[in-house]
């Protein structure tokens, strides 16, 4: 073959693959625009909110249990209550499922608050340019993570503890997965001059060392070795916080455990997780694992390589973990009716508009799956339900 055909023929491949990449611009580029029409009057109601919100930290609430300091996030394990067994109630006892509302719980709401109400206030950015959003944007991240009065320390040492038996718990460090949408959030609030520099390098050293913690901690080791939905949810934050530092070698750590431990080791050839089915909240608990397989699909796919196409051997890939929820998604009875249990707790508030739809239907252009995302509620008022699923502004996912 000579020289003039191979080039003339690698010209066409070339004109093939950056038509291909155009199409896929413009078809995310319709879909963000959906979105943003869908979700316009919700964004602006959420932002103009956050507005007025006083900025959280979690030094507004003493954790007089806490084995740290003010600066230091603590939490208590979900399912551990009092043992009644004698009178100072210690040490806390499990029970699967069962959250005890009298848990301190006070850390965790004042950081979900200040990410939900970012996340909202860079919707709105996108969708209006102001920079009176950004503005208070750099105000409530300065008092949760930078100002040194307020500012958390970026460790969870003290998470998920369990009284009377360990001042913090490996599992602790899920309560932080609401974070991962914080770096998407910010990516946005980057592009506006009112938003300050000193403020993206104090963010960045922060989840520098939030990832240092979690790959060297005795407690953020374990949870990446997780072998059920702790070591996904895990990752997803280590790949988004990894993004936004711009850690390579973490994020190249994060695909390659992803496809070789991840994903072989807990998915079955139908799309199901036994380990989360074995569980006392099996339908709560399918649908947190599988979204958040969606989101680290988002997270680590690049222009060369397309994580939603990735394949094991036997064909089992993260196509098939949404082809097995999506019918109990569309209808909660055929889960009763295909044999699995209801959950203990909060089985009536399931499901939400759960990203693992949305992130589907962007990757497939399947309409169902948009269908169905729409239907579904984008803010119920079951916290717990709100405290499995992480992503609040999808526009800034798909943007």
């Amino acid at each position: 073959m000579n020289r003039k055909l191979i080039l003339y023929l690698s010209l066409i491949l070339v004109t093939i693959f950056i038509s291909k990449l155009r199409a896929q611009e413009i078809s995310r580029s319709k879909l963000a625009d959906t979105i943003a029409q869908i979700d316009h009057d919700r964004i602006l109601r959420l932002a103009n909110l956050a507005l007025k919100l006083k900025p959280p930290a979690i030094t507004d609430h003493v954790a007089t249990n806490s084995a740290g300091g003010p600066h230091d996030f603590f939490s208590q394990g979900d399912y551990y209550w009092p043992n009644t067994t004698n009178a100072t109630g210690l040490p806390y006892i499990g029970r699967d499922g069962e959250s005890n509302p009298d848990n301190f719980n006070f850390h965790r709401m004042a950081m979900r608050d200040m990410k939900d109400a970012v996340a909202a206030l860079a919707a709105a950015y996108v969708i209006t340019g102001d920079d009176k959003y950004v503005r208070k944007s750099v105000e409530l991240l300065k008092v949760f993570f930078l100002d040194d009065a307020t500012k958390m320390n970026p460790n969870l040492d003290y998470a998920q503890a369990v009284l009377g038996k360990q001042t913090g718990s490996a599992f602790g460090v899920i309560d932080t997965l609401h974070l991962a949408e914080l770096p998407v959030a910010v990516s946005f609030l980057e592009k506006s001059p009112a938003f300050p520099s000193g403020v993206d390098a104090g963010l960045k050293k922060w989840f520098t060392d939030y990832d240092g913690w979690i790959t060297t901690a005795t407690n953020g080791v374990k949870e990446m070795n997780a072998l059920n939905n702790h070591s996904i949810a895990c990752f997803v934050q280590l790949a988004s916080f990894a993004k936004f530092t711009g850690d390579e070698k973490l994020l190249e750590l994060c695909r390659t455990r992803f496809k070789e431990v991840l994903l072989p080791n807990q998915m079955t050839n139908n799309g199901s997780f036994p380990r989360e089915l074995a569980r006392t909240k099996p339908y709560g608990y399918s649908i947190f694992q599988v979204d958040n397989v969606a989101t680290l699909c988002v997270l680590l796919s690049t222009t060369n390589e397309d994580f939603w196409k990735f394949t094991l051997p036997d064909g089992r890939s993260p196509k098939t973990a949404i082809d097995f929820i999506y019918p109990y998604l569309m209808d909660k009875n055929k889960w009763l009716a295909d044999g699995h249990p209801r959950d203990v707790m909060h089985w009536d508030n399931w499901p939400m508009r759960q990203p693992c739809l949305i992130f589907a239907y962007a990757e497939t252009g399947d309409k169902k799956y948009f269908d169905l995302w729409k239907k579904l509620d984008a803010d119920p008022t079951d916290l717990e339900i709100r405290r499995n699923v992480a992503i609040t502004q999808p526009l800034l996912w798909v943007k």
